[in-house]
């Protein structure tokens, strides 16, 4: 056999034998399934033993191909041995170092809680997940371990195999991404479902599914509300309108009532000024109260138009709500969206004949209602009211507060001093029921008459001194030492002179110097 012939046959012979080496991963072929180990067919002058626990049940097959790492070339029992489990933790370790390197995410399990995280198997790769970043919050740990998640590879470590991974990035991203497809599918003018995240005074935040948009108290409902919390509640889920957008702000503006029909669009044709309508009280405040016509629309009773005759301060007082209470239209404001109703316009105007019935200077009856400062209020028995005023309570005697003279719910008679129909105002009078005394008093105590007087009260302008039971005079500053005032006080008796008498004004001036 000649030299170049033997030559190629050498080389065909090493060609045929693989160049193998420790550490190397190979493709295998299953040829013998024992009871404890499995006999792979790598191409080598003999076949490689795998233990059968590193199989699972579906690879078990003579003849499936599969990849494996070859351990050692000869253990001590001079034989070839392979790992199959080894093979897949380095390809799933280059893979890892890979999608490490690309920023991608992986999928992984908690395998097991230790302190300050978790153990996760990511394909076959133990990972460590610190409670820092598991976004794990108020989860419970059976909903944790052994379940699928997303990661994100934070930090590989080549020379022990080990990396940390990241759940919270990995939500972030799934997040960024959600929130992008959601960008790029929201339009003015869709409705899209949502669910309540948040409540405040001023609307509800509502999750589209990775972009939250506001719901504004004004576009709930087409009805007055107080409060978002009275349409909607944390978790709620419900369908809203995109009304405006901004993705650089990363603003959304949505709309609930925007799905139904505006009701104040056709207003004209349901409400007409001076109709008679039946509604629902719905609020009550201190200026009037709110009644709802129909869904969405409206009106308000103002205390002015409640009662032809009554002083109404507290509209909670005569109404609550839910009460249904029929009233009449005064307008409608369609821009505005206002409407006003009455109450007082359903009777009879009392005032349109108030001074028919009430004629200047006639005595009437009536009942003490109430009191002001300056006066007190009569309920005459046609519901109408008139006012008493301090001055005309008495000829003579000086009142500081109607309550000393009246009280409330008293019968009295009075006399009618004026009634202007178009203020609504009757003015009353007791003292001019009797006589005025102010003639005969002045004709009893003539100028420069000497008295005897008690001093009643001490003011700055001067001092009040009773003369008899229901008369008193004034004493100005000037009239009186101030000597003798610092010494004065209220039952002290002094000694007077009449300097003044006015009949018209009811006034009667003394002086102390004599």
């Amino acid at each position: 056999m000649s030299s170049t012939t033997r030559e190629e046959l050498e080389q065909l012979y090493n060609q045929s034998i693989k160049v193998l080496k420790e550490g190397q991963v190979v493709t295998g072929k299953i040829v013998e399934i024992k009871t404890k180990e499995v006999l792979v067919d790598i191409g080598f002058k003999s076949e490689g033993i795998v233990p059968i626990t590193e199989f699972g049940s579906a690879d078990l097959e003579i003849g499936k191909e599969m990849e494996f790492l070859l351990e050692n070339m000869e253990n001590d029992a001079g034989v070839m041995t392979l790992s199959r489990e080894k093979a897949l933790r380095m390809q799933g370790w280059d893979k890892i170092v890979k999608l490490s390197n690309e920023g991608t995410l992986v999928e992984g399990k908690p395998v097991k809680k230790v302190k300050g995280g978790f153990l996760v198997d990511i394909m076959g790769i133990e990972g460590f997940l610190p409670s820092s970043l598991s976004a794990f919050r108020n989860i419970p740990d059976k909903d944790i371990l052994y379940k699928m998640f997303k990661f994100k590879i934070v930090k590989v470590n080549n020379l022990r195999r080990s990396i940390i991974v990241s759940r919270r990035e990995a939500v972030q991203a799934d997040r960024d991404m959600a929130r992008s497809k959601i960008w790029g599918e929201l339009k003015i003018g869709n409705i899209y479902p949502g669910t309540v995240k948040a409540i405040t005074d001023f609307g509800a935040f509502i999750d589209l599914g990775g972009v939250d948009g506001l719901l504004h108290i004004t576009d709930m409902s087409w009805s007055k509300i107080s409060h978002p919390s009275e349409i909607v509640a944390i978790g709620d889920k419900i369908e809203v309108m995109v009304l405006n957008m901004d993705q650089a702000s990363g603003k959304v503006s949505l709309g609930l009532k925007q799905r139904q029909a505006d009701p104040w669009q056709d207003i004209e044709n349901k409400f007409s000024v001076g109709a008679k309508v039946k509604g629902k009280v719905v609020n009550i405040l201190p200026y009037g109260i709110f009644v709802e016509l129909e869904k969405g629309i409206e009106g308000l009773v103002h205390v002015s138009e409640i009662s032809w005759t009554k002083r109404v301060n507290n509209p909670g007082e005569m109404f609550a709500v839910g009460d249904i209470l029929e009233t009449q239209i005064l307008s409608v404001e369609k821009e505005s969206r206002r409407i006003s109703l009455s109450l007082k316009q359903l009777e009879q105007n009392p005032w349109t004949e108030a001074e028919e019935k009430y004629p200047v200077g006639s005595k009437v009856s009536g009942k003490v209602r109430g009191f002001t400062d300056y006066g007190a209020f009569v309920e005459l028995d046609s519901s109408l009211e008139g006012m008493i005023h301090v001055s005309d309570l008495s000829w003579t005697k000086r009142i500081g507060h109607p309550q000393d003279v009246l009280k409330k719910g008293q019968k009295i008679d009075v006399y009618v001093i004026s009634v202007d129909a178009t203020n609504r105002r009757i003015a009353l009078g007791l003292k001019q029921l009797q006589e005025n005394p102010w003639t005969k008093i002045a004709e009893k105590y003539p100028l420069d008459t000497v008295l005897d007087a008690e001093v009643s009260n001490l003011t700055e302008f001067g001092v009040f001194a009773k003369i008899d039971d229901e008369l008193e005079g004034l004493i100005y500053s000037s009239e009186i030492d101030k000597e003798t005032v610092a010494s004065l006080k209220p039952g002290d008796k002094i000694q007077v002179k009449v300097i003044k008498v006015d009949v018209e004004q009811a006034k009667i001036g003394l002086t102390a110097r004599l």
